[in-house]
């Protein structure tokens, strides 16, 4: 049977997680005369982003706000109406978690595709006629034979009143950075599709071709695209790691990281990006991603390239663990029942995002030295730091850390501060890591006497001003920087 010529006027995207919801808002900005609706069965997420007022989305990201209001109503809709929506679509974008395996066969390193498989068998009975799906979660290698197969066994009509239904699937990979995400998909270095049907490809680029150069869009086959999606990250994750080890010899030999950074930066064959040092790198894609590409080397046979890219992992790990065992050792070889306000939670300035933040591991890993957190963050709440510490805020102490004898006996809690004051009241540390902007321009002199002294700023993105915080007679710390 020839299939019909694809012409794509209704959009549906199961998923409005940070990937669905902003790329799906992006592409009915710029295409009006498709209509493009995201679903998702939680009620409450959609509920969000259908909400009046915009800041109450659930995904932080700069200028998705604007995007939102512009083209909601119009031809962007939220909805929980998940089979009706597939069954009015001419193309399905599969935008679903697919989280590290935690059991099972490859637990550890394998993506959980169960919720991709769900998605596929929901479009096998819910679509109607010719339908494009397009993968757009982070998958790993020929993960698309699975689709293929679900819809495949779907097509032959079941009866003569059933219309038959046909299928082509591409792979679509997301390449957007937390905090850029809405630039990233406005003026994208590349979009990537992989496929096998060419009149499905160029129906895909059609759309994209509304905003983006032509020469900017690439045309892969399915395995090579959903490749070069893991391999993307596992580079970019690689720089990160890199340069961690660097700044750890740099701390020891009298080196400066930022200087080197800098000097290897200039190298055009390296460049300049993703050569800052930090407590390491995080997020939804790095880690899962690196680690599905090591069960994929052991897999096919390749151990020497498995534990090549596990290194990576490895040294972010030992950086994070680094800097908590370093906090420990420079007050005074123990934290137990001392204050240490934590600023930045998420895992990068710019985003609301918390999964795989460094911030997870240093903290649990003072708490299980005995610390008394005050935690701030602009944009992460303390319902979901609960969450990702698995620990309850401990609110008795919240008002009383002004002095130390009120936390005396009190070990391995934590609570949320309103600002950076606040965390810092009583204080014989401040630990900072997220990069957030008003972090770099802290009054010092205000802050100090807050503190209980001899007190220390630990700055593992280096991000304040040294002198304005040695002025005040505070001791310093700063990630790589070996002249301290």
């Amino acid at each position: 049977m020839t299939k019909p010529l694809t012409k794509i006027r209704n959009i549906c995207c199961i998923g409005a997680g940070y990937v669905g919801g902003p790329t799906m808002a992006v592409i009915a900005d710029r295409c009006p005369f498709i209509k493009v609706t995201v679903v998702d069965l939680n009620e409450k997420r959609i509920a969000a982003w259908n909400s009046k007022d915009l800041s109450q989305l659930p995904v932080y990201e700069p200028g998705l706000d604007a995007v939102v209001k512009r083209a909601r109503g119009r031809n962007l809709h939220f909805s929980t109406e998940v089979d009706l929506t597939i069954s009015q679509a001419d193309m399905v974008f599969i935008s679903v978690n697919t989280p590290t395996k935690t059991k099972g066969l490859g637990s550890g390193q394998a993506s959980d595709l169960r919720w991709v498989e769900a998605c596929a068998r929901q479009v096998a009975n819910s679509a109607e006629g010719h339908t494009i799906v397009v993968e757009k979660s982070t998958l790993p290698v020929r993960t698309a034979e699975t689709v293929q197969s679900i819809l495949q066994a779907s097509q032959e009509p079941k009866d003569e009143q059933t219309k038959q239904k046909t299928f082509v699937v591409l792979s679509n990979p997301e390449f957007l950075a937390e905090g850029t995400a809405i630039s990233d998909l406005e003026s994208p270095d590349r979009v990537l599709i992989g496929g096998e049907d060419s009149e499905a490809i160029e129906a895909l680029a059609g759309i994209y071709k509304e905003w983006v150069p032509a020469e900017k869009i690439l045309r892969t086959n399915l395995w090579s695209s959903e490749l070069s999606k893991l391999t993307a990250n596992a580079f970019l994750a690689q720089r990160i790691s890199s340069i961690n080890s660097v700044a750890s010899l740099c701390e020891v030999t009298g080196a400066d990281v930022k200087e080197v950074a800098k000097a290897i930066g200039a190298d055009s064959r390296i460049g300049t990006k993703f050569l800052n040092a930090g407590p390491g790198f995080g997020g939804s894609c790095f880690k899962k991603d690196i680690l599905n590409l090591v069960y994929l080397c052991r897999h096919f046979g390749l151990p020497e390239v498995a534990d090549y890219w596990q290194k990576v992992v490895t040294l972010n790990t030992w950086q994070q663990d680094r800097i908590a065992r370093l906090v420990v050792k420079k007050l005074f070889g123990t934290v137990t029942s001392k204050k240490i306000a934590l600023l930045g939670f998420a895992f990068k300035a710019d985003t609301n995002d918390t999964r795989e933040a460094p911030a997870i591991r240093i903290a649990k890993d003072l708490l299980e030295e005995g610390a008394c957190l005050a935690i701030y963050d602009p944009k992460v709440d303390a319902k979901q730091i609960e969450t990702d510490l698995t620990l309850p805020p401990n609110y008795v102490l919240a008002d009383k850390s002004s002095s130390p004898k009120e936390i005396n006996n009190a070990e391995g809690i934590w609570w949320p501060s309103q600002n950076v004051k606040e965390a810092a009241l009583g204080a014989d540390a401040i630990l900072i890591l997220t990069e957030w902007d008003e972090f770099q321009y802290l009054n010092w002199k205000e802050i100090a006497p807050l503190m209980r002294q001899p007190a220390w700023v630990f700055d593992t993105r280096s991000v304040v001003n040294a002198n304005a915080v040695k002025s005040t007679g505070l001791r310093l710390w700063r990630v790589g920087d070996g002249a301290q």
